[in-house]
């Protein structure tokens, strides 16, 4: 039979010593070993095998759980009434506190889409716009997590109409009111970059116009989602360097060339072109592809709105909406402060009144047909959600703010 054999010569006994050992003998310790081995790596396949479908069941559970939560119209502390609009993270409710009975927006994230980045996300954007009190600033009222995960937070609930619908619907607006709008959107911003923040999404559709306390015309900024520091340390992560973030009809020169280098001057820069669609009722620049789009914000000068109008525009204004249009960001206002006082140089500035505002809503509100609910806009390129919810067929005079959330 085959053995191993082994031997050693021992000089100071002048005597070898030799041996044998059965080949199966010898090599028994290896196959046990072997054995062993492939038992342990076949129980770590089946383990990792079941743990997976584990997790999948224990997903799959967790999200039925979610959406019976959202089915039962309960969420929390809010009753949901009526889906408003939902999105690419998220969807949006209105609904009302059950103690308070004040009507809110609900927004919370997808439960088919929910992972850990976009929690950091949704977190992230309720902080932010928790920093902000400003009082053309949506409002966040309460943010927070059901037993089953679902991810929500309430703010308020506008019944108005955002400035793209408006001009869509009514056209351009008369230049004294468009100051009256921009004025308010300078306060909320200059509150955001106060704080270091930039908004890098103004645009005519997150801008809303409401009845709100008592008056009318009165302006909330909205989506503060893709809002980052200007200090790169303060930066959270949630949009990679160099990714090309926010509404490219509304975007400045330097957010299409640098992403990573915008500061609060590119928020002005978008107030300009929103201004200018306001005032026109058309875009600073159109094209038929991005990428000639984004080569006239960089090269190319607007033309001005009193050309494109066909009617006189005073030079204040038109001088502080071309200063904001600036390619370089040296020669635009500096501030949103800056870009306010410039408008209140012109002599129509103060002509928008309280009753021109309550006039033009008893005209129009009622007559306004109801958007439809959860019409959704989607730029093919940028990387940004955009809800647009309008309730203007229902008057709210309730003791509850209101809110048309993004």
């Amino acid at each position: 039979m085959p053995v191993v054999g082994a031997w050693t010569w021992l000089p100071e006994y002048e005597i070898g010593v030799t041996t044998e050992v059965d080949v199966a003998q010898a090599f028994r310790p290896i196959v046990i070993l072997q054995r062993t081995f492939w038992t342990l790596y076949g129980l770590l396949i089946v383990t990792s095998i079941a743990i997976f479908v584990f997790t999948l069941v224990v997903a799959r559970l967790r999200r039925k759980a979610q959406t019976a939560a959202i089915e039962a119209k309960q969420l929390g502390q809010y009753t949901l009434e009526q889906k408003l609009g939902a999105g690419a993270m998220g969807v949006v409710y209105k609904g009302y506190h059950a103690m308070l009975r004040r009507k809110s927006a609900i927004k919370m994230l997808d439960v088919e889409t929910v992972n850990d980045a976009s929690i950091a996300r949704f977190e992230r954007e309720v902080q932010i716009t928790c920093q902000l009190n400003h009082p053309n600033t949506i409002a966040i009222y309460d943010y927070g997590r059901t037993p089953e995960d679902v991810f929500y937070y309430a703010m308020e609930y506008l019944d108005g109409i955002d400035l793209q619908e408006l001009v869509e619907k009514y056209g351009p607006l008369p230049e004294h009111r468009v100051i009256h709008i921009l004025l308010q959107v300078c306060g909320s911003l200059h509150e955001a970059h106060a704080l270091g923040l930039v908004h890098r999404d103004i645009k005519p559709a997150n801008i809303m116009l409401n009845r709100r306390g008592g008056e009318s015309d009165v302006v909330k900024v909205l989506d503060f989602g893709l809002v980052r520091a200007v200090d790169q340390d303060k930066q959270s992560g949630m949009t990679a360097a160099g990714t090309l973030t926010g509404t490219p009809l509304y975007m400045s020169p330097e957010a299409i060339q640098t992403p990573a280098s915008v500061d609060t001057r590119s928020d002005l820069y978008a107030v300009g072109a929103a201004g200018y669609f306001l005032l026109t009722g058309e875009p600073v620049f159109s094209a038929e592809s991005l990428v000639e789009l984004c080569r006239q914000h960089v090269d190319e000068s607007p033309l001005p709105p009193s050309e494109r109008l066909g009617n006189p525009v005073s030079d204040q204004l038109e001088h502080a909406i071309l200063g904001c249009l600036e390619k370089s960001r040296a020669k635009r206002p500096q501030t949103a402060r800056e870009v306010a006082q410039l408008l209140l140089l012109s002599p129509t500035a103060h002509n928008w009144s309280l009753e021109d505002s309550d006039s033009w809503w008893s005209r129009h509100e009622r007559g306004l047909p109801p958007s439809e609910v959860g019409s959704i806009t989607r730029d093919e390129t940028a990387n940004y959600e955009q809800t647009m919810i309008t309730d203007l067929d229902e008057s709210d005079t309730s003791d509850g703010p209101a809110s048309r959330p993004k």
